[in-house]
């Protein structure tokens, strides 16, 4: 089963649908590479091509996917969106790794009262995680 990394919502992501292109659904259901889930405050048809972008990271965190599942919540929907291509797929997950990465430093200042250095707290993050970041 593919993994979908859940991404922080510390971060927020715009999807922007791509027009004009769908894939179809019996090839979406055999993809194999993996994903992001993400909040949104709309629903997304499943198959829908999608780019998923994390505006304060820079023009450079922009990903195209297609939209492989959508699931209503209390508030919003939770939007699976998988990498249709190896390149896309290395990069979201680079992406996602320094997304985690802050959000745990951060989560580490708040409780310790201080600043911490941003290496140091990666390689920990790394040692703590890096096998769930294992190539697909």
């Amino acid at each position: 089963m593919r993994q979908f990394l859940r991404h922080p919502t510390e971060m927020p992501v715009e999807l922007v649908p791509r027009k004009g292109r769908r894939l179809p659904l019996q090839r979406l259901h055999n993809i194999s590479l993996g994903g992001v889930a993400c909040n949104s405050a709309r629903a997304f048809r499943r198959g829908t091509a999608i780019e998923l972008c994390i505006p304060m990271l820079g023009e450079q965190a922009r990903f195209s996917g297609t939209v492989a599942w959508c699931r209503k919540q209390v508030d919003d929907y939770m939007i699976g969106i998988a990498f249709t291509d190896a390149e896309n797929l290395f990069r979201a997950r680079m992406v996602e790794q320094i997304c985690l990465i802050e959000q745990y430093r951060k989560q580490r200042e708040e409780a310790l009262g201080h600043a911490l250095p941003p290496e140091a707290v990666a390689q920990e993050w790394i040692a703590l995680h890096a096998a769930d970041f294992a190539p697909v």
